[in-house]
């Protein structure tokens, strides 16, 4: 498949950012058609090592080869130059822009000094097509796609620029079940064209039907290379975290929370043409998926709920008293108690440059405040306090969120909402781009804040997560709920038939088929 050659070697490569220590001599083999996988925890050294290959950072020791020669990179512009272009989790769009001039941004064609709009946009076709993405019209604005749709011009944008290596951090955490499919038949097309792939993912599954041969890395260092298939998920999950890997989902509660009475209810819920008539109630101690396909009115349900949509009719109930929600101000406040935790830990759930203890105060100042004045020992105890809960692994407080890992960085959007001692949360896909260790201990928590006699409602595109985490699903199809779920009930099979608005016999006869 690929010639003894490698295309690109690193060897020896270290990187200390003050006293932590990214990348510890690591080694890298990449060849030539071929889609290589790399797999690690969050903070495992494998965004360092990305930035390494693309430009972004300098290692501090270490070697890199390109073709046998040598090479280090200034800049992101000397990689590209070089042939590497990267796909980073965090888009690097500009909103207000087009798609067409997003793609072509580093390298505008020009004509006469000006840029020459027609090949721009026969650059931005070719590129969209080549991606799978021939949907999207070049001259629409980044800022009126839907994430996923962003994510599928972020693809075009690195395609534009043929490379020799494309890596891809990420790049389908937030990516419809269609819109995968797409990008798994052109990364595979781009591999037969001779294309070396690094792909990053904690997505087993995806590993496992694309990559040619996976390495694993572990504290900064790689600790197993193999040929992808010779190994069991288990063996892969216990190479990353250095561990025996067992009960990934912790107990349900033994004792059914049905006889608490519910904490919010909602009765005949509708917005526009994304919501119809939606009943349920959630009990105190209760965790209750949403299911479904992607787009099918789930995230439109928790922003209605936390007050963000306008001209919402039907009934919400919190303890049994009807109540308006007005604004997420309210939603947040005393009388409500709720708390979202937001599908884009980027744009919607921190402030990246500024510090931990900032994003985490942010949801909870009029609580850690007296008179208009924060209180910083109320402050600081509450903070710290989260940090246990969460085992958030920050050098301190004071340093800017950005500079966490993905996994603690979504961690600390949890633990902001959780200062507030929230009674109701909705998590919107509150896994996504995290490592199998931190998804371990987010379910762990989940659990716990039930216990403690929280309502939570949980939406997850991931069926394992709706199977192990929840005690009811309502699988939503076409702005309703389609069917619920509970205990035993809750398989994939069901979950499935359900997603596609089919009953279970007619799947399985047509699986059957």
């Amino acid at each position: 498949m690929h010639g003894a050659n490698p295309l690109f070697r690193m060897e020896g490569v270290s990187k200390r950012y003050g006293g932590v220590r990214a990348l510890d001599h690591a080694e890298l083999t990449v060849h030539a058609g071929q889609i290589h996988g790399i797999l690690g925890e969050n903070g495992a050294g494998k965004s360092t090592l990305i930035k390494i290959m693309s430009g972004v950072v300098a290692p501090d020791e270490g070697r890199m080869t390109l073709d046998g020669k040598e090479v280090s990179f200034a800049s992101p512009a000397a990689a590209n130059d070089a042939g590497i272009a990267c796909i980073f989790q965090e888009l690097s769009l500009v909103p207000h822009l087009s798609v067409a001039d997003n793609i072509v941004i580093s390298n505008p064609p020009k004509r006469f000094g000006m840029i020459d709009r027609k090949k721009q946009r026969a650059i931005a076709e070719e590129a969209l097509a080549r991606a799978g993405a021939a949907d999207i019209h070049p001259l629409a604005l980044v800022r009126d796609l839907p994430l996923s749709r962003r994510q599928m011009v972020e693809i075009a944008k690195a395609l534009a620029r043929k490379p020799r290596i494309l890596i891809l951090d990420e790049a389908t955490s937030a990516l419809t079940a269609a819109d995968v499919s797409k990008i798994f038949a052109v990364l595979k097309r781009l591999r037969e064209e001779g294309l070396a792939l690094l792909y990053i993912s904690h997505r087993m599954h995806e590993i496992a039907e694309l990559a040619d041969v996976c390495t694993v890395f572990r504290n900064g260092s790689n600790v197993a290379t193999y040929e992808a298939g010779t190994k069991s998920d288990n063996e892969v999950v216990e190479l990353m975290i250095g561990r025996e890997y067992t009960n990934v989902f912790p107990p349900k509660a033994p004792v059914a929370a049905s006889d608490n009475p519910p904490v919010i209810e909602c009765r005949r819920l509708s917005w526009a043409d994304q919501l119809k008539d939606i009943s349920f109630s959630v009990r105190a101690g209760e965790v209750v998926g949403l299911g479904g396909l992607d787009g099918q009115g789930q995230r439109d349900l928790l922003l209605a709920l936390f007050g963000v949509l306008r001209g919402v009719g039907g009934e919400v109930l919190i303890e049994g008293k009807p109540v308006r929600i007005r604004g997420p101000r309210q939603a947040k406040g005393d009388e409500i108690g709720m708390a979202l935790i937001p599908e884009d830990r980027k744009t919607e759930g921190l402030l990246l440059p500024m510090s931990v203890r900032d994003n985490l105060s942010f949801a909870a100042l009029d609580r850690v405040a007296r008179a208009g004045v924060i209180d910083r020992a109320a402050e600081r105890s509450r903070i710290d306090e989260m940090i246990r809960l969460l085992a958030i692994k920050t050098a301190g407080t004071d340093i800017p969120a950005g500079a966490l890992s993905g996994g603690n960085q979504q961690k600390i959007v949890i633990a902001k909402w959780l200062m507030n001692r929230p009674r109701i949360i909705l998590l919107n896909d509150p896994t996504r781009g995290i490592d199998v260790g931190t998804k371990q201990e987010i379910y762990q928590l989940l659990r716990k804040l039930a216990a403690d006699g929280a309502a939570i409602i949980f939406y997850s595109t991931d069926y394992d997560e709706l199977i192990g985490c929840c005690d009811r699903v309502l699988v939503m199809y076409d702005g309703g709920i389609r069917r619920e779920l509970a205990g035993d009930g809750i398989t994939e099979h069901a979950l499935i038939a359900s997603a596609l608005n089919v009953e279970e016999d007619s799947m399985a006869e047509a699986v059957g088929a």
